[in-house]
């Protein structure tokens, strides 16, 4: 039995274009926590999809005077704490690493925590280093 090569451009071409995590980042859909993760004790680079970001980690002034005193800083500290606490707990190195946590909707109504299920996937980055993404169900 012979050992499968992984495809090459050779396979498929050349690339005729490429989105890289830079200019997801740059256009919006990514939203780097880096340098929050940093401090949390990440080592890896961790980004947000716009849509997880929006659900778990966005509050604003007028979502406190509606709601509940909350802060971004809070809830994203919040998503790393639960994201690592889920890493430490994977024994088997499953991929995408499903993990949840509470937190309070953005609806303008809520003032109870809801649960909400998110999903780690560590991948490759612009140049192939290992690099961190949580995202909702379904994203990926």
């Amino acid at each position: 039995m012979s050992q499968q090569q992984p495809p090459n451009h050779a396979d498929f071409g050349k690339v005729i274009f490429r989105y890289t995590r830079q200019q997801a980042i740059e256009d919006g859909v990514l939203i780097d926590a880096s340098a929050v993760a940093a401090e949390a004790g990440f080592t890896l680079p961790v980004a947000l999809t716009a849509a997880a970001w929006a659900d778990a980690v966005a509050w604003s002034e007028a979502d406190n005077e509606r709601q509940a005193y909350q802060d971004e800083s809070g809830r994203l500290w919040d998503v790393l704490f639960m994201a690592a606490h889920a890493i430490r707990s994977d024994s088997k190195g499953v991929q995408p690493l499903k993990f949840s946590l509470n937190r309070i909707p953005r609806d303008g109504r809520s003032r109870r925590s809801r649960q909400l299920a998110l999903t780690l996937i560590l991948g490759p980055g612009d140049d192939g280093e290992p690099v961190i993404t949580i995202l909702l169900p379904g994203e990926d």
